[in-house]
């Protein structure tokens, strides 16, 4: 299935399924999305392929950029009014605490979204939304068909 259609079919039913899978590296990640109270929400699911620091355990802080990173695209694909992918254009990660091995939920907020370009800050938990592991904020081009 192409990306347009599944961008197509996610917002008629709601369902991110099919574009999770036409993106490999969401797959890989283990990266999905959901719509939770009619907003979206992103969860990457614990794996040992996702661990930085063995001896702590730690979640590589890279997984946790692609979590949030995703979750921002997925929304963005929500709301958006083209079936194209959005560019990043630049991400800056702040990491507050370590990430333990568990699943990590991420929710994107956008603090600017125009027709060209979107400015999005996300937060990413494991146990409480109130004490995120990090927070991320990215802008992307978003890319007209």
């Amino acid at each position: 299935m192409r990306l347009r259609d599944a961008v197509e079919g996610m917002r008629k039913s709601g369902d991110f399924g099919p574009v999770q899978e036409a993106i490999p590296y969401t797959r890989f990640m283990g990266i999905t999305a959901e719509l939770v109270d009619g907003d979206v929400l992103g969860r990457m699911r614990y794996s040992d392929h996702l661990v930085g620091n063995a001896n702590v355990p730690a979640l590589h802080g890279g997984t946790l950029g692609a979590l949030m990173e995703s979750t921002a695209i997925f929304k963005l694909l929500w709301k958006g009014e083209t079936e194209a992918v959005p560019k990043t254009i630049n991400i800056t990660v702040e990491y507050l605490r370590g990430a333990g091995p568990r699943d990590v939920l991420a929710k994107a907020v956008f603090t600017r979204h125009g027709r060209r370009v979107a400015n999005v800050r996300v937060f990413a938990w494991q146990d409480d939304p109130d004490k995120p592991v990090a927070v991320a904020t990215a802008h992307f081009l978003l890319v007209q068909d």
